[in-house]
């Protein structure tokens, strides 16, 4: 378990590193899927690419993982409302990805709370070394 563990760590790190950078390599496909009436989707965008990068930074550190965790949950709890105006605004082109209805309600009803399921194994148990 503990190596497995490890693994999904590096993973989840690679992930949000890799997609935190993707908000500045590609903003528009995240602009794009930013409600309507939020202000400021640049900024949003940016901040949010910020946050991902952030968390997967704290993530490598040990005292920091719980808080990054966390942090992660609390992003991810914050991008619902994106997740369910993909549901309305579908079907949708994100690059080469084409977001159909039923693609936005997996992303909503399987994929999220998969994410935070993943992020919430980092807050609870003993640190991994």
């Amino acid at each position: 378990m503990r190596k497995l563990k490890i693994i999904s760590l590096v993973i989840l790190i690679l992930f949000y590193l890799i997609a935190g950078i993707n908000h500045f390599r590609n903003p528009a496909s995240y602009i794009k899927i930013i409600p309507s009436y939020l202000r400021s989707p640049h900024v949003l965008n940016y901040l949010a690419g910020l946050c991902e990068i952030g968390f997967a930074i704290l993530l490598i550190f040990r005292k920091t993982r719980a808080v990054a965790a966390w942090g992660i949950i609390l992003m991810l709890i914050a991008f619902l409302p994106v997740h369910i105006s993909m549901i309305g605004d579908s079907p949708l082109q994100l690059g080469s990805l084409q977001v159909t209805p039923l693609l936005a309600w997996i992303r909503l009803l399987l994929l999220q709370p998969l994410l935070i399921l993943w992020a919430w194994w980092y807050t609870f148990d003993k640190p991994v070394r």
